[in-house]
């Protein structure tokens, strides 16, 4: 490592000085030689620009002086830098060599748990999607999360849907999904071990309305997590029942704003340059704001305001903010 600037007179100085002296003695001679027989009554202007003409040069000869000690001291300052920086890639390099049989660092550590739980949650979902919910009772009586959409039985998805002998199709037969599940789906199971939260999610899959919205969230959902963006991280600013009714009934800009609540601004900083970078998550994104607006719209004519303010803390909400705040649904 280079040694630290030296304190004392340097050859710059020395030759400032020396020019210096020069100056001064040849301006004294002159005015010893030839000068004398200036008067009393001199020109005040006069004995200016006199003393301008003799202090300007050495002036000027100090500044380039100073010019050159700054670049000196610069040039020490990025020596060292410079040589600080090896020292630290040297030591780096020797610590990543020694360390090569040993336990991985805590970055590895944290990337293999990513790894793991991503790894569990895929497992999970392709596990309980095969699940028959056969032996599962439910509430006839609880109140349906979604408001049938009357244009379905025209669609040619449904004219492909299995029926029954006597022409009742299939899916007529199974339980409305109720508000409490739909709720529980849109949050996704806790864990491995949240038995109500797979069978909420179950029934939601079962449900054509609500399972492409499960289905979008999910990819979003993993997507973000690539990026370390998890809602559980999230704490958005809650927003009252009745904006998201004024959501569901079509009205924009400043009514509903306050739906954009997500203040994190490393998540809306990763998210909005996944958006411009990856046309794949920009496409996943706009399909899940779509389904999300369209499923709640059917969802908010059933549901209470406390339906609706548990629902606004779900994961898939979550989501929802954070997409529509960057991609400014709410302005």
């Amino acid at each position: 490592m280079p040694e630290p600037p030296q304190q004392g007179i340097s050859n710059g100085e020395k030759v400032g000085l020396i020019l210096s002296g020069l100056w001064l003695f040849a301006c004294a001679a002159f005015f010893i030689v030839l000068g004398g027989g200036g008067t009393a009554d001199s020109d005040p202007l006069r004995f200016v620009m006199t003393m301008l003409a003799i202090f300007m040069p050495v002036a000027l000869i100090w500044v380039a002086v100073a010019a050159m000690r700054s670049a000196r001291i610069m040039r020490d300052e990025s020596a060292r830098l410079q040589a600080a920086i090896d020292g630290m890639r040297q030591t780096y390099l020797q610590g990543q060599q020694s360390g090569a049989g040993h336990a991985p660092s805590q970055v590895e550590k944290k990337l293999d748990e990513i790894a793991q739980v991503s790894k569990k949650t895929e497992t999970a979902l392709a596990t309980f999607t095969s699940i028959r919910p056969g032996g599962v009772q439910t509430d006839q009586a609880a109140t349906p999360a979604m408001t049938p959409n009357p244009d379905a039985g025209s669609t040619p998805m449904a004219a492909d849907q299995a029926s029954l002998a006597l022409g009742t199709p299939v899916e007529d037969l199974v339980p409305p999904l109720s508000i409490e599940d739909f709720i529980k789906a849109l949050h996704f199971p806790e864990n491995e071990n949240d038995a109500d939260g797979f069978r909420a999610l179950r029934r939601a899959l079962a449900d054509r309305q609500v399972a492409g919205l499960v289905q979008a969230a999910q990819d979003v959902l993993t997507l973000m997590s690539q990026d370390g963006i998890y809602m559980d991280d999230l704490r958005p600013d809650r927003s009252k029942p009745e904006v998201w009714r004024k959501f569901a009934a079509g009205e924009r800009g400043r009514a509903v704003a306050p739906l954009g609540g997500v203040r994190d601004r490393s998540s809306l900083a990763l998210t909005a340059g996944r958006m411009r970078q990856d046309p794949i998550f920009r496409d996943a994104a706009h399909h899940f704001l779509r389904k999300f607006d369209q499923t709640f719209s059917g969802f908010e004519k059933n549901a209470s305001d406390a339906d609706i303010a548990e629902l606004s803390d779900t994961r898939t909400a979550r989501a929802f903010m954070l997409l529509g705040r960057v991609t400014g649904t709410f302005d």
